[in-house]
């Protein structure tokens, strides 16, 4: 997140020393649980900060996300597939294809380029093909054209792999055999070889039709929050759910999907994160005009939903944030994401589902610090956690 934050132009001393300080820490292999505990609540404020000057980066970049339909469909044409998470990279590639022919779309964790006004404006910005990180065998062999990774999550490719050929990778990613793409002196990148080889490959193949809908981070929350306010207090909106955080190939990554199914008529799901892919294709209607999925955007942009439940208790005026109507139902799978849930423990936020199953790393003690200090459970069935935490 500090690195994507740097490359949009912003920067903090204050942070980078708060980095060096923990680390130099962790070096002394620290074991008392308190100062463990201490440290990493310092971890969720720096991250949180972090957080912020990525949103401010980003959104001085390319102004605040708008709520968008992206097609999901793919035209007849040349195009390149775009995954990871760097905005500057893909206004790169969309300027440098502007006129000549070629479609844009993104994959993954790159949906969210789409409400950017910034990065809509190009017209052939056409869609989103395909889903999270995990499917990307199928469906980058599917999508015909070149393929450019920005950053995670890259998936080995099998060695009889029809898209081998067709992968670069830029920033910190890369692959035995991939194309990799520096940054020019100016920090823009060259994607010349890149939309010479789309000129020749055939156009995507078909795998879904219809539309995403997405765009809600806080800045336009923030301006329905009026008409969010009155479907609460007339109980049109009963509960919100945060369920941001990261996919997964597992069997039991399926929780979230059947989670999204079996809620009430009257939840509201906050989404960011390639976690969304579980169910923001569904069909789940909408409460009085806003719809029953809220995409934020990347999974950074969990930052939203921590702003967004601050502004809450504020108009509410709850002395307390757990005293919101909000529930956090956080998928976790790597290291982001358990930052993201250490930027929510510092804030406050008490009772937090982890899941689908609690990490491997929680060991006993781990465990029973998390769950008495914090409330943190996980490992219930989708059943269970809906009785539990939504009634």
């Amino acid at each position: 997140y500090m690195e994507h934050a740097h490359v949009l132009g912003q920067s903090d001393s204050a942070i980078y020393a708060e980095y060096h300080r923990l680390m130099a820490w962790l070096g002394t292999q620290p074991s008392d649980m308190g100062e463990l505990l201490a440290n990493a609540m310092a971890i969720g404020k720096m991250n949180f900060g972090v957080m912020a000057i990525l949103d401010k980066g980003e959104t001085d970049a390319y102004r605040h996300p708008q709520p968008t339909a992206v097609n999901v469909r793919p035209l007849a044409g040349n195009a390149i597939l775009i995954s990871g998470h760097d905005l500057k990279d893909i206004e790169d590639l969309l300027i440098q294809t502007e006129g000549t022919g070629i479609d844009v779309y993104t994959h993954g964790e790159m949906l969210p380029a789409h409400y950017y006004p910034q990065l809509k404006k190009y017209k052939h910005l056409v869609g989103n093909y395909g889903n999270a990180w995990w499917k990307q065998k199928e469906e980058f062999e599917s999508f015909n054209g070149p393929v450019v990774f920005t950053t995670n999550c890259i998936v080995p490719p099998s060695p009889s792999a029809g898209y081998r050929n067709r992968v670069f990778t830029t920033n910190s990613t890369g692959f035995p055999g991939w194309k990799h793409i520096q940054a020019g002196a100016d920090g823009h990148k060259d994607f010349s070889e890149v939309i010479a080889l789309a000129k020749t490959c055939q156009p995507p193949k078909e795998i879904e039709t219809g539309e995403i809908i997405g765009g809600f981070a806080h800045a336009q929350v923030f301006a329905l929050a009026d008409k969010i306010v009155e479907a609460v207090k007339s109980g049109a909106i009963r509960k919100f759910v945060v369920m941001s955080g990261c996919d997964g190939r597992m069997k039991s990554r399926n929780y979230y999907e059947e989670f999204a199914k079996m809620l009430p008529q009257d939840v509201v799901i906050l989404t960011s994160g390639c976690a969304k892919f579980k169910y923001n294709k569904l069909n789940l209607g909408d409460i009085n005009g806003i719809p029953r999925v809220l995409d934020a955007g990347q999974c950074n942009d969990s930052y939203s939903w921590a702003v967004v439940a601050l502004k809450l208790k504020e108009i509410f005026g709850a002395s307390d944030i757990n005293e919101l109507p909000i529930f956090f139902n956080i998928a976790w799978y790597e290291q982001k994401a358990v930052i993201v849930l250490l930027a929510l423990l510092h804030l406050g936020v008490k009772n937090i589902h982890l899941g689908p199953t609690l990490p491997a790393f929680c060991s006993p003690a781990v465990l029973k610090v998390l769950v008495d200090t914090f409330g943190i459970a996980g490992n219930g069935t989708v059943e269970e956690d809906i009785k539990k935490y939504i009634g």
